[in-house]
């Protein structure tokens, strides 16, 4: 089930309805269900993984939990259980997320050596949300391991915290620590609090908006032109990677937005997950921005148990890479991932090693550092560097992305700017000048979000009541008049949803 969908728009009133009405206790095991009803709407067979995680990583926590922490035999034990429970989720996530791309790779290995190649492929559905789920359950039991926090005893309350619906099947990736301590107070919410349900509706809004009205529409043009990448010049490519660059922002964050909105109603508040992460001066800064909850995962669970910068600079910079390169396998297979996990890895690395040498450039030449041009320059310099890497996230194979790649710095052809045509790369005339309308409203909002540091939500009730419904009306009537619908009003999928 998709928020974008009409099934949603039936079932989430419907959630809460109940929620609202039934007794304090009950109120996690409704939300149990109507998370395994949720996932169960997309395949109903595949809830028995979400199941199996649940069940391992709760198991595995309460063990840890109970061996004596004193002595080097227990020690181990803990460390065992931990491994072994690791190794069960992550082998479950490489067979149904990677067999198949495996399988391809030994094939070509066995085609190089004029062996005969594996005639089986793996027929299963990539499980929708599994890399999420899978990691969150993980974190949890290395939290436990770590002491961080407490075992959780009720198998319902730690069921919910895996499965919780607004941010089941694309994150944010909840921590331990803030979704579990919400879900155990859960029965001391108060249910009706009028301005915590207005603020978590503005965020569906809002998020709607930016899926709906901005990020759907711009996927056409992007289809068109990476659909059919050799027929363009560099300039309809550049258009088309700068259009993926704001499309799967759009996308990505509109589901983090509606998951925090939907789950703000109900009480809980979820981690933030983007923060304008196009206004980074920095690549460093822009994955502090960017799928927050996904970047500082790897961070506590993979960088700075490799060491991070505790063991040397080369080491450190190893660490950069292998996060790096795990973040590409992670989002899919296919080597154009791990190849974009690769070019973010290069920059990090580059950025740690010219430190020293870009601080020289500015004394040298007297650059001001505390002017708007300075600012501006890095901005646009770092967004020009994840477009690049974007290039090969979107395109079907490295192959092709290369090609793009050269195609952008030489076959240029602005003319297209001014003779009409970009108006036949997807969107014509009328549908260019909405999606550039959506995009200033973006654009305002984020400038907001960046220096006033306030969410739209946030920004909204500052302002006189006549304001804010005017805002919001707006935006709600720009979602029915202006909003991308398939054949029968289907719901186009989040494109995260793969993932």
């Amino acid at each position: 089930m998709q928020f974008n969908s009409t099934d949603f728009m039936f079932f989430y009133p419907a959630v809460l309805a109940v929620y609202f009405l039934i007794p304090k206790r009950f109120r996690i095991v409704w939300l149990l269900i109507s998370s395994y009803f949720f996932y169960m709407r997309w395949n109903a067979l595949y809830i028995l993984l979400i199941a199996a995680s649940t069940l391992i990583t709760y198991l595995s926590a309460l063990l840890i939990e109970r061996m004596n922490e004193g002595t080097g035999k227990n020690l181990t034990k803990r460390k065992t259980v931990m491994l072994l429970c690791i190794t069960f989720n992550l082998l479950i996530l490489a067979l149904f997320k990677y067999g198949n791309f495996v399988i391809e790779i030994i094939n070509d290995l066995l085609g190089t050596a004029g062996i005969s190649q594996i005639g089986y492929r793996f027929g299963f559905l990539l499980p929708v949300g599994i890399s999420f789920y899978t990691f969150q359950a993980l974190g949890y039991t290395i939290d436990v391991y770590r002491g961080d926090i407490r075992a959780e005893k009720n198998i319902v309350k730690y069921a919910l915290f895996v499965s919780f619906f607004p941010q089941l099947v694309a994150g944010p990736i909840e921590r331990s620590k803030n979704l579990m301590g919400q879900i155990d107070r859960i029965d001391e919410f108060r249910v009706w609090n009028a301005r915590r349900i207005a603020s978590g509706a503005i965020l569906m809004i809002w998020g709607l908006f930016l899926k709906m009205v901005l990020a759907d529409r711009i996927s056409i043009l992007v289809d068109r032109v990476y659909g059919d990448y050799r027929l363009y010049g560099g300039t309809e490519l550049l258009i088309a990677s700068i259009a993926f660059a704001i499309q799967i922002y759009c996308d990505f964050s509109s589901y983090s937005v509606i998951a925090a909105g939907s789950a703000r109603v109900l009480g809980i508040e979820l981690m933030e997950n983007f923060n304008t992460p196009y206004f980074a001066e920095s690549i460093k800064e822009f994955w502090s921005r960017w799928h927050i909850s996904l970047s500082t995962w790897f961070k506590d669970y993979l960088y700075i148990p490799l060491g991070g910068s505790r063991k040397g600079r080369l080491r450190k910079l190893f660490n950069l890479m292998a996060v790096f390169l795990v973040s590409g396998i992670w989002h899919g297979a296919n080597l154009t991932f791990i190849v974009w996990g690769l070019i973010h890895g290069i920059y990090r690395v580059l950025e740690e090693l010219s430190g020293s040498l870009r601080s020289r450039i500015v004394s040298v030449f007297r650059i001001k550092t505390d002017c708007m041009s300075y600012h501006f320059i890095k901005v646009l310099f770092t967004f020009s560097l994840t477009v690049f890497a974007w290039i090969f996230f979107r395109a079907e194979s490295v192959s092709s992305a290369l090609f793009i790649v050269k195609r952008i710095f030489t076959a240029w052809n602005p003319w297209i700017l001014f003779n009409g045509g970009i108006y036949e790369l997807g969107l014509d005339r009328v549908e260019m000048n909405i999606a550039v309308c959506a995009g200033l409203v973006l654009l305002l909002v984020s400038l907001i979000r960046r220096f006033r540091e306030q969410k739209p939500d946030e920004f909204l009730f500052e302002q006189n009541i006549w304001f804010e419904w005017t805002v919001v009306i707006a935006l709600i009537t720009s979602i029915f008049i202006f909003g991308e619908y398939g054949p029968a009003f289907d719901a186009k999928q989040f494109i995260y949803f793969r993932f």
